[in-house]
């Protein structure tokens, strides 16, 4: 497969400036808010537009990726993001900013889920498990890497910029990517599918409704129309969901539903990523407004935490493939326990000290889980409810990430007094259901989730230059242990009978 080599790091270099852009932003807000005399509900705007834009295109993004190719929408996204990110660092005005950090979203959600299918096309089998690792600890180093990154920026002020070389950084990467897109196969999933346009407008219709009020409401004070917001996105999910099975061709594929790992692997990630977002944006948050810490310096308490989870993800491979989902439980309880240590060692100077390593900890624990959460969800997955998992990831990811930070603020702004102690509760009990929730993912083994997989597409086809057998959302070929455990398997059968 031409170019195999250097997929990889084209398609990861493309989800770390997406994921980077998510929290980049937050620590450069009093500074945009300042410069460009923005008041606090156009801040909250220019936060959340961008992960607004990205989740509401995310599952539509990946039908029309298997419609025209993986890497015809790769490059368009990466083109907008490109234009949305100089638009922002250029902005005049609050409005203007606001209107960028939509495109710049909307080009990130063209983008991520064509990641995935191509990993899928070109990655060989025996090395898919480690690029999933791969991709997975990029995922958690990005979000991470955004506060540290944004403060150090902000702190620089380079040639007198201000907040603008926050937006500005993951120019050159976006090029990068663009360039190397050329070495990306020219894959998409099986012929004749078509773009479920009704399925489009709802779920794009139904994501805006839920995330703008849960970012804006509590800044607002939660008027009215944040409550009638949130009706609308329960009506319009629920007509979407209801009507699945009645529309050709479905966004989602009806046996998500019947999935028991698809199905509860999307709500981890939801659950999981409802409190790693929302920790990160506390933790600068009350460094920096309830303790005084400059940009950097808060952004250098945080550091630990980011580094440690480079070595998390390092390790994240061999330890899922030795202990599977216990990884995922184990990893989230850890957090739990750092949330509440830090609730406690936070309030003195000499226990933030002492708070150190407590992050790196859970650093190693958060690099472990988003190294291994997708890999394990993706390979148990039913073949025929695994292309939709492909896109269901990434959108519970960012509305987990949504929902967690409105519930955490809730949280912190309840009690003044004992602020950062209540949200760290928040934070602990968030992970402590994910590490429920993980215990849900316990069933069907890897080998025979990939027989299932290769008997779903048996007969499907790629399209393109490195076509392979099946669809690229669900396709990809047997490992040489699966294709044992499958011969065996009917030679049993045989003999039995």
């Amino acid at each position: 497969m031409s170019g195999g080599r250097f997929t990889l790091p084209v398609v990861l270099s493309a989800t770390f400036v997406q994921l980077l852009n998510v929290t980049v932003a937050q620590v450069a807000a009093p500074s945009m808010q300042a410069g460009l005399g923005a008041g606090p509900g156009a801040v909250q705007l220019i936060l959340a537009g961008y992960t607004l834009a990205y989740a509401c295109l995310l599952i539509t993004a990946a039908r029309l990726g298997d419609r025209y190719g993986y890497r015809r929408l790769f490059v368009a996204g990466t083109v907008v993001f490109a234009v949305g990110s100089v638009a922002c660092a250029a902005a005049p005005d609050a409005t203007w900013l606001i209107a960028a950090r939509l495109v710049q979203g909307a080009g990130s959600g063209l983008v991520a889920p064509q990641v995935l299918s191509i990993i899928q096309v070109a990655v060989p089998a025996e090395r898919r498990a480690r690029a999933m690792g791969l991709y997975g600890a990029t995922m958690g180093v990005a979000s991470l890497s955004g506060p540290l990154v944004g403060g150090l920026l902000v702190g620089a002020d380079l040639f007198g910029l201000g907040w603008r070389p926050v937006f500005l950084v993951t120019v050159p990467v976006a090029l990068v990517s663009l360039a190397g897109a050329a070495v990306l196969p020219r894959a998409r999933g099986a012929g004749g599918q078509r773009v479920d346009g009704v399925g489009a407008v709802l779920t794009t219709v139904g994501f805006g409704a839920l995330v703008l009020p849960l970012a804006l409401g509590r800044e607002a004070g939660w008027p009215w129309w944040t409550w009638a917001g949130l009706a609308v996105a329960v009506a319009v999910l629920g007509c979407f969901a209801a009507t699945l099975p009645r529309r050709p061709d479905p966004l989602i594929h009806p046996s998500v539903w019947r999935d028991r790992t698809a199905r509860w692997g999307v709500v981890l990630v939801f659950v999981f990523n409802a409190g790693v977002p929302s920790f990160t944006y506390l933790l600068f948050l009350h460094l920096q407004a309830a303790l005084g810490y400059p940009a950097v310096a808060a952004a250098l308490m945080s550091a630990p935490f980011a580094a440690a989870a480079v070595l998390g993800s390092r390790v994240a491979p061999a330890l899922s493939h030795r202990h599977g989902e216990t990884v995922l439980t184990v990893a989230s309880l850890v957090l739990a326990g750092m949330a509440l240590a830090l609730g406690l060692l936070v309030q003195s100077a000499a226990g933030r000290w002492a708070a150190v390593p407590v992050l790196a900890v859970g650093g190693a624990a958060f690099g472990s889980f988003t190294a291994s959460v997708f890999a394990l969800v993706l390979a148990k997955a039913d073949g025929a409810a695994a292309g939709s998992v492909s896109g269901l990831l990434p959108t519970a990811q960012q509305l987990g990430g949504s929902i967690g930070v409105a519930a955490a603020g809730l949280a912190y702004f309840a009690s003044p007094g004992g602020a950062f102690w209540h949200a760290m509760i928040y934070e602990a009990a968030v992970f402590v259901v994910a590490a429920l929730i993980s215990l849900r993912l316990r069933g069907q083994p890897l080998v025979e989730a990939a027989a299932v997989a290769q008997g779903a597409v048996r007969g499907g086809d790629v399209a393109g230059d490195d076509a392979v057998a099946g669809p690229a959302w669900y396709g990809s070929r047997l490992s040489r242990k699966a294709r044992t455990v499958r011969h065996a398997s009917r030679a049993g059968a045989r003999r039995s009978s």
